[in-house]
């Protein structure tokens, strides 16, 4: 019986310190159990978060009511939604050995990416950093601020590697809409084609109906009515116009407005607003000759008064390009260079 009673004293003991050694008996910033385990923030709580990769480039995106601000401007609400469905959902997939830690936290001192996540009070709710992918690419390794311990992350329910949500660095994260209006909440469009004078226009509210007129003055005003519908039906165009890609660092662009362009936009909400674009037409040249392989227009460089050059798609924006009959009585037309 005594030897029982030794073995269980014996047992009790070596559980005792295992619990001790997971709980808290290791040293601060080495914990396998605990603290830096946990990865996770609750949306609702996230004010700010701020990123910062080794070659220098940060990022902050704050929230600003209901949306998120980039670096002070617009966020791209896709990029934003991947970022927060990472930092609200990333958990704990498993502790790699000790033996295999040391290539990992040099990897993470060179190439990891760190993450701050502040509260609406300005306390930091969370800091870590976020490095490469395992070998099955089904896991990213992270480490907590002020741990010894790297880890092996996941999103549940997501196969793959989370890195790419936090590796994106300045236009990457921006909101790429040309044009975002819902059409009561226009006040008045202009469309000018200046090589197309007599397809150009003004369009505007007064009071509960639209009023429409030649851009230019020496062009006459048709006698026909405007149709309610066409006009409706051109103002939806605006909803959601996405430009392909910002092309701010393109080298050609200042040669580019030196020429005549395709079309001139602007767009004025009913809170005063104004916004425009400048419609370059791209095309495909022969990189030997320089000519002209095509006269089919694919896309424009659009330079945007936010100070933006981007680059759009015809297919995209050719619901709004419009001319000034095609709002009188006739199948509405988009106009083509």
């Amino acid at each position: 019986m005594k030897k029982n009673y030794w073995l269980i004293a014996i047992f009790l003991l070596l559980g005792g310190a295992t619990a001790w050694y997971f709980l808290g008996g290791k040293k601060d910033g080495a914990s396998t159990l605990g603290w830096d385990r946990s990865f996770k923030v609750e949306e609702a709580d996230i004010q700010k978060i701020f990123i910062a990769k080794r070659t220098g480039e940060t990022t902050t995106i704050e929230r600003e009511g209901q949306d998120w601000k980039v670096n002070g401007q617009k966020a791209s609400k896709n990029a934003v939604g991947n970022l927060l469905e990472a930092v609200t959902n990333m958990q704990l997939k498993f502790v790699p050995p000790g033996t295999g830690t040391g290539p990992i936290v040099k990897e993470l001192g060179a190439r990891g990416i760190k993450v701050e996540i502040y509260a609406k009070n300005g306390d930091k709710l969370k800091a870590y950093y976020i490095g490469g992918v395992t070998s099955d690419a089904r896991g990213t390794y992270a480490i907590q601020e002020n741990s010894e311990q790297p880890m092996v992350v996941e999103i549940p329910q997501m196969e793959g590697q989370i890195r790419t949500r936090f590796d994106m660095t300045g236009d990457d994260w921006r909101d790429r809409h040309v044009f975002s209006h819902k059409p009561e909440d226009i006040e008045s469009v202009s469309i000018e084609y200046p090589q197309q004078r007599n397809k150009s226009f003004r369009l505007w509210r007064s009071g509960g109906s639209w009023q429409i007129e030649p851009f230019y003055d020496n062009v006459p005003a048709t006698d026909r009515p405007l149709s309610k519908g066409k006009v409706e039906g051109f103002l939806v165009g605006f909803e959601s116009l996405m430009a392909e890609s910002f092309e701010n660092q393109y080298a050609k662009k200042d040669s580019i407005r030196q020429v005549i362009p395709f079309s001139i936009i602007s767009v004025t909400d009913t809170k005063g607003q104004q916004k425009k674009a400048v419609f370059h037409p791209t095309y495909n040249f022969d990189a030997q000759t320089g000519e002209r392989r095509s006269d089919v227009v694919e896309r424009y460089f659009a330079d945007v008064s936010t100070g933006d050059w981007m680059l759009v798609q015809h297919r995209v924006f050719e619901k709004i390009f419009w001319a000034y009959d095609a709002f009188f009585g006739v199948q509405g037309k988009e106009m083509k260079d």
